[in-house]
């Protein structure tokens, strides 16, 4: 009965307390109530007037990004290649870095930051651009001759930024590697070591047209070990390089032919985020065994993408051959479903240091133009990246200057709390060509330009008390 009667007691308690608010609200309403009006809203005219507030905001964002790309083209245009340039400029790793004697490392120097409320808090700099380089990049003469090249654009982001608040992280993605970044400093794993590389971030999606890829890779029992290492990691360095306005499928082989997702067979799918990391889970179960027997592999593939048929990207179609080597000559494949047109194009990936059989996938690259061999690790990043400026030669000599937007991603990349890499993000990127006379018929990339856009920037041109 006692423990009842407190009970009791805390409701009553409870409920005069909310008694007594209520009545309070009651007061300040009356106060106010000839002030007060209710009006009918109009649905549809509120959505309209969100779309065109979304489509100006956006259209601000592509604005900006235009005239970064026209900045590096015209930066590109008047420089001169210089196999021995020196120059210094803010590593993003070393600013702010001193010796033991308290002096400035090379490629470090006074980098001012400050804390910013705009970019959550984080320490920026919106006087100045910085450059990151991943740990696999070399400050060769071609990373050198870009960044001094792309010193053009730090007055582009400046002035982007005062004009257009609401920019977040402007940059360029060079096709060599590197990467100028505006105006955030770059934060190394635990470990000390950058692995992000830009021409695996939205560079992908601005930089080629649409495609549609088969990958397959050899599974019988040479590529054990260190090969088929080296061929997963392949495979799913192929599917970093893919976005949603792709289609791709895997075909695994040996002495039989089959799908690494049996629910996909002789079908593309698109390859956004969930299909992508399916993919790597699946690829990650891959065990060798049996003999290689590419050739039914092969047939598949190009029947799949000769009867795709309003599936697909319908634009680039590509084949990534994945294997240690291949004892059966094919020629007669490729008669049959990519002579003379050659509309599939076949990429080959030669696994391993040893070179077994090697011939006939030679032979392909001789047909087809695109031949690699990768012998670690290490070389699977630059391998892979090359595919990608093979298919961006149309679309350069064309001077197509399409603006991608991206699928809504967390970046867990730039931010390195969890409550920060938890913010939602899209970008909005472009290509960036040489301009050069001399290169014109060659299709030079130089890279993309873009920014990213908070997804929280659009929501608040919809406010919740507006639309709830």
């Amino acid at each position: 009965v006692q423990q009842w009667a407190v009970s009791f007691g805390k409701e009553i308690a409870a409920l005069s307390a909310k008694y007594s608010g209520a009545k309070l609200l009651q007061k300040k309403y009356k106060d106010i109530e000839g002030a007060v009006k209710i009006e009918e809203v109009d649905g549809e005219e509120l959505v309209k007037k969100f779309a065109e507030e979304m489509e100006e905001m956006l259209g601000r964002k592509m604005k900006s990004v235009k005239k970064l790309a026209e900045a590096a083209e015209d930066a590109d245009l008047v420089h001169e290649y210089n196999e021995t340039l020196q120059f210094d400029y803010f590593n993003s790793l070393l600013i702010n870095t001193v010796d033991e004697d308290g002096n400035p490392i090379p490629l470090g120097g006074e980098f001012p930051l400050e804390r910013n409320e705009h970019f959550n808090k984080l320490p920026v700099n919106t006087q100045q651009s910085n450059i990151q380089v991943p740990t696999n990049v070399y400050n060769q003469p071609d990373i050198l001759n870009g960044v001094y090249m792309s010193e053009a654009l730090n007055d582009i982001f400046v002035d982007n930024f005062q004009k257009d608040p609401t920019l977040t992280w402007q940059y360029f993605g060079s096709s060599t590697g590197f990467f100028r970044l505006y105006p955030i400093q770059w934060t190394p794993d635990e470990n000390g070591v950058v692995t992000f590389d830009c021409r695996n971030r939205n560079y992908i999606q601005a930089a080629t047209s649409p495609k549609d890829v088969i990958i397959v890779v050899d599974v019988s029992g040479s590529m054990k070990g260190l090969r088929l290492t080296i061929a997963k990691h392949t495979i799913n360095t192929i599917l970093d390089t893919l976005g949603e306005n792709d289609f791709v499928n895997i075909i695994a082989y040996s002495d039989y032919v089959r799908y690494v997702e049996p629910c996909f067979k002789g079908i593309l799918v698109q390859a956004d985020l969930d299909n992508r990391e399916h993919f790597k889970l699946l690829i990650d179960e891959l065990h060798v065994r049996g003999e290689g027997k590419v050739k039914n592999a092969m047939k598949e593939s190009f029947k799949i993408l000769n009867e795709v048929q309003g599936q697909g990207s319908l634009c680039n179609q590509a084949i990534m051959l994945i294997t240690d080597g291949a004892m059966e000559d094919f020629q007669d494949v490729f008669q049959e479903f990519n002579w003379p047109d050659r509309r599939v194009r076949v990429f080959t990936y030669l696994i391993g240091r040893e070179m077994t059989f090697a011939e006939n996938v030679k032979w392909i690259a001789c047909n087809n133009k695109y031949y690699t061999h990768v012998s670690t690790l290490a070389d699977v990043q630059e391998n892979v990246m090359e595919y990608l400026h093979v298919l961006s030669r149309p679309m350069v000599i064309n001077h197509d200057h399409d603006i991608i937007w991206t699928e809504a991603y967390m970046d867990s990349v730039l931010f390195n709390t969890q409550a920060q890499s938890l913010l939602m993000m899209t970008s909005v990127a472009m290509p960036v060509f040489s301009k050069k006379e001399e290169t014109l018929s060659h299709g030079i990339l130089l890279g993309v330009v873009g920014t990213d856009v908070a997804l929280r920037e659009l929501m608040r041109l919809a406010p919740r008390y507006k639309v709830s």
